[in-house]
């Protein structure tokens, strides 16, 4: 039997949630910084969808590390940014 690091399972246990957490901030800012050079509108597919995975992994992230204020910002970051892509998706009846 091969001996393991006794650190090995804390690594990777801290790890995951900080690599959750660092795509879901880097969605948000890639998004924002897009949307500033004018490369994504704010009604774009791309940017809104960018911004609910982005604002959920955040919200995830910040639920795992007990920072209930930060979950709450992500969660209605991410609501507001899904009910912009239903309005978005869904053609305006005349």
């Amino acid at each position: 039997m091969v001996a393991q690091p006794i650190m090995a399972g804390w690594q990777s246990s801290v790890m995951a949630p900080v690599i959750i957490g660092s795509i879901g901030v880097a969605l948000l800012l890639i998004a924002f910084g897009l949307n500033l050079v004018r490369r994504l509108s704010e009604r774009s597919v791309w940017y809104l969808s960018m911004n609910i995975v982005g604002a959920l992994l955040a919200a995830w992230y910040a639920w795992a590390g007990g920072a209930v204020p930060f979950v709450i910002l992500e969660a209605v970051w991410a609501l507001t940014a899904l009910v912009r892509l239903i309005m978005v998706l869904m053609p305006r009846s005349s």
